[in-house]
C-alpha cells in the first residue's frame, strides 16, 4: 500500500504515492526522473547520492522518501539558476575538479553544505567535510580547490 507525499525538489512541489520502503534516491531518479543524483554504493558509504534535505546534506540512499515528505529537498540540478552556472559548478569546472563525473554531484553538493555552514571553512575542514565522498580517480586536491574557490566567488557576491 502506497502513501501519498509531497516534497518540494528545487523549488517545485511534487505529491506522489510511494512505497513507504522507497529510498529517496530512487524517488528522485525513478518518479521525478532527476538523474543527476547519482547511486554509487547503496550502503551510505561513498556520498554519490549526497542532496540538501531542508538545507543539510544528506545521503539520499540512507533517507526514506516518505522521511521527506513536507521537506524541501535541492539536487544538483537545482543549483544553476537562469541559465547561469552555480559557483560550485563554475569552480569544479574551473579548477578540474572533476574527472569522470561520477561523484562530482554529490562532491558539489557536500561542499555547497560546507560553505553555506562556515564560509571561512580552512582546506582542512572542507577536507573533513568531505571524508565521505569517494573519488577513484582523483586525488582530491583539485576538488579542495574547486570548493575553496567557490568559497571565495560566494562571499564576494
Amino acid at each position: 500500500m502506497g502513501q501519498t507525499i509531497t516534497v518540494t525538489v528545487n523549488g517545485t512541489a511534487h505529491t506522489a504515492e510511494v512505497d513507504p520502503r522507497t529510498l529517496l534516491v530512487h524517488f528522485l531518479r525513478e518518479e521525478l526522473t532527476l538523474t543527476g543524483t547519482h547511486i554509487g554504493c547503496d550502503t551510505s558509504t561513498c556520498g554519490c547520492c549526497t542532496v540538501h534535505l531542508d538545507g543539510e546534506p544528506v545521503l539520499s540512499c540512507s533517507v526514506l522518501a516518505v522521511q521527506a515528505d513536507g521537506c524541501a529537498v535541492r539536487t544538483v540540478e537545482g543549483l544553476a539558476e537562469g541559465g547561469e552556472l552555480h559557483p560550485i559548478q563554475q569552480a569544479f569546472h574551473e579548477n578540474h575538479g572533476l574527472q569522470c563525473g561520477y561523484c562530482t554531484p554529490g562532491m558539489m553538493m557536500t561542499g555547497l553544505g560546507v560553505i553555506e555552514q562556515n564560509p571561512n571553512a580552512t582546506d582542512d575542514e572542507i577536507r573533513e567535510a568531505l571524508e565521505g565522498n569517494l573519488c577513484r580517480c582523483t586525488g582530491y586536491q583539485n576538488i579542495v580547490a574547486a570548493v575553496r574557490s567557490a568559497a571565495d566567488q560566494m562571499a564576494r557576491s
